[in-house]
């Protein structure tokens, strides 16, 4: 298995995007190398296809859409071993982002998104903003929302069966605002902050008296405040309390806002943090933004959007491997910035590639010294 993923990951460490780039690319650098074995393209994927497990069919309990969904334990565990051996969760916070990102293909059995193109959706969790912990693949057509409960359970679980038991805070966009799904989050992690939808909460922005002026990433105006609540009372919940925090910006069309009577957009979050002020707890939400950021990177440096099978199920071992490359990259730049003060641990794949990759080199055999 070491040959083959050595081979693998060659193909993004020396400038590829694709699996067939391991012959197009690699096979004339390193055909001649001595010690290096390069697997084949077909090679790769015939082993990536031995690691596969088969996909799940679930219905939801209204309507009659089929949704199809992989699980790969030995896959997760394998990354979540990898993380605990680099110390990922030793760290003095331990941050958890989940969210799902659309991957456009025209594989077979793809499904429509709803994005109106085609490609799968598989759920993410994100580990201290730049590590890949959890992949949960999933065809285009099941939502962020449909049965986020049973993956987050399942990612919960894992991390339980490693011994892992401090997730400090978790982050979640709106799709996670569900009374299920809360009570999960709240009974595994210490803080959370999840995206509220506005239809479900827009009758408490005008309860709340007192708003902040401040100033937003881009450095407009907007105000933020926030209330104590109880949500989804409906559902059982009479006694858990929540902050909901609110953010407001003046809208350009001053259309008004038929429950406050001002002509605002409005952002809120909900979240059991009593500890943080108010500023402190919107930009702990706002950082989850990173993990856009990663899916930008995984897609583009380490061949997220260039599947190689046309199967549900073996993409994920590919999403997975690809997410393993990620993750020991962070600990290759992180490494070479200690000792070049130059290198940023920000470098995207592509400048590493120029730095240390791109360097003229032959390779020569000495009688005496050896290669």
């Amino acid at each position: 298995m070491e040959r083959y993923f050595y081979s693998f990951s060659s193909i993004y460490f020396c400038g590829g995007n694709c699996m067939e780039d391991a012959k197009t690319i690699l096979a004339n650098q390193f055909g001649s190398n001595p010690i290096f074995n390069l697997c084949s393209p077909d090679t790769l994927l015939r082993r990536m296809g031995d690691l596969c497990t088969d996909q799940l069919l679930c219905n939801t309990k209204r309507g009659n859409v089929e949704h199809q969904y992989n699980i790969n334990q030995t896959m997760t565990d394998m990354n979540i071993k990898l993380l605990k051996k680099l110390g990922e969760f030793n760290k003095d916070e331990v941050v958890l982002d989940y969210d799902n990102t659309i991957i456009f293909t025209e594989k077979e059995g793809c499904k429509m998104t709803y994005k109106r193109d085609y490609g799968y959706q598989p759920g993410v969790g994100i580990l201290n903003e730049q590590n890949v912990l959890y992949i949960e693949n999933r065809n285009g057509n099941s939502d962020a929302k449909a049965f986020q409960l049973d993956t987050l359970e399942r990612m919960f679980q894992h991390l339980k069966d490693n011994n892992i038991s401090r997730i400090d805070k978790f982050r979640a966009d709106a799709a996670s605002y569900q009374y299920d799904v809360v009570k999960l989050v709240e009974k595994n992690v210490t803080s959370f902050y999840i995206g509220a939808r506005n239809s479900y909460v827009e009758k408490y922005f005008a309860l709340i008296e007192d708003w902040i002026k401040t100033k937003d990433q881009t450095g407009e105006d907007v105000y933020i405040g926030e209330i104590e609540y109880r949500p989804f009372a409906q559902q059982g919940n009479r006694d858990n309390k929540y902050r909901l925090l609110v953010k407001k910006k003046l809208r350009k069309d001053g259309q008004l806002n038929m429950f406050t009577n001002e002509s605002y957009d409005y952002h809120a979050i909900v979240t059991n943090d009593f500890s943080s002020s108010l500023d402190e707890a919107i930009k702990c939400y706002n950082r989850r933004g990173a993990c856009e950021k990663q899916f930008d990177i995984l897609k583009n440096d380490f061949g997220w959007n260039y599947l190689p099978f046309s199967n549900l199920s073996k993409n994920t071992v590919f999403l997975y491997f690809s997410a393993i490359c990620r993750n020991l990259y962070n600990v290759v730049i992180s490494n070479l910035s200690k000792v070049y003060k130059n290198v940023n641990i920000h470098y995207r794949m592509k400048r590493f590639i120029f730095n240390f990759i791109a360097i003229p080199a032959v390779w020569k055999k000495h009688p005496d010294n050896g290669i």
